[in-house]
């Protein structure tokens, strides 16, 4: 069985949020960790690996820095690392940026792809399901809970306070979610090794059916009209009263804000 995992590095939002003029984020200028729902993702085909001996590649789309990311996927036990970085892709919106993944996967052998239900730099859930028209293959989402049954994948569809059990044919590609399971740690014995590895890096020319159209900022048909930092609250308005006068001074600022 061979499986592709889809992963991303995304901005560590706790270290701040920095922003291009054109309102695209500054990738350069941020801390950025492993995407959590594609970490689940990763953790859900190496427990495949263990079950069956699968041969997992992991796959980023970023800048050259994202080859942090994928050392991390291979030290916690992916096979082979791919980087898709390239001036010309820069800028993509989640059209784009599917549409390079999939150019990138068209060269591959794969039974399952896995990506994340959706990254914390846009929260768009969509990457996924469109690698998957691009590619041709069914797609399950929302996966909580993922089995093999001979040429045939069996997943647990997460739906509001239920799940669906769905069967689909493989290839196949499967949106998981962070609650997916625990991933593991990376291993002293797996940095060393994923250090001596070496990163295959491809470019636009290694793009399969891919029109140029369709790639980078050009090639997004989502603008941003306006982009900023989180805005900090004030500190509000403080009161010393007794209960009684309490009461009354809430009850009125309820009033005011037409809440009652």
């Amino acid at each position: 069985m061979k499986i592709v995992v889809c992963i991303k590095q995304v901005p560590d939002t706790k270290g701040g949020v920095k922003f291009n003029p054109d309102g695209t984020l500054d990738r350069g200028a941020m801390l950025t960790i492993m995407n959590p729902d594609d970490k689940a993702g990763l953790e859900a085909a190496l427990r495949l690996k263990d079950q069956y001996g699968a041969e997992v590649t992991v796959v980023t789309m970023g800048l050259p820095k994202a080859e942090e990311v994928l050392r991390e996927a291979m030290a916690m036990g992916a096979d082979k690392g791919i980087l898709v970085t390239d001036r010309v892709l820069g800028g993509a919106d989640t059209w784009a940026t599917s549409t390079t993944l999939a150019g990138a996967i068209r060269n591959l052998d794969y039974d399952l792809i896995i990506t994340g239900r959706q990254a914390i730099d846009g929260d768009t859930a969509q990457v996924g399901p469109q690698i998957s028209e691009h590619l041709n293959i069914p797609v399950i989402s929302y996966a909580q809970n993922i089995k093999i049954d001979g040429d045939s994948v069996i997943v647990e569809r997460q739906f509001e306070d239920r799940y669906h059990v769905l069967k689909a044919k493989m290839p196949c590609l499967i949106t998981a979610l962070s609650e997916l399971n625990e991933p593991r740690y990376m291993t002293p014995g797996g940095i060393f090794d994923a250090y001596q590895q070496e990163i295959t890096v491809w470019g636009r020319a290694n793009l399969k059916d891919v029109d140029d159209s369709n790639l980078g900022l050009q090639g997004s048909p989502t603008k941003i009209a306006k982009a900023s930092d989180k805005v900090r609250k004030g500190a509000g308005e403080k009161v010393t009263l007794d209960a009684d006068e309490s009461v009354s001074y809430i009850v009125g600022k309820l009033k005011d804000k037409h809440v009652i």
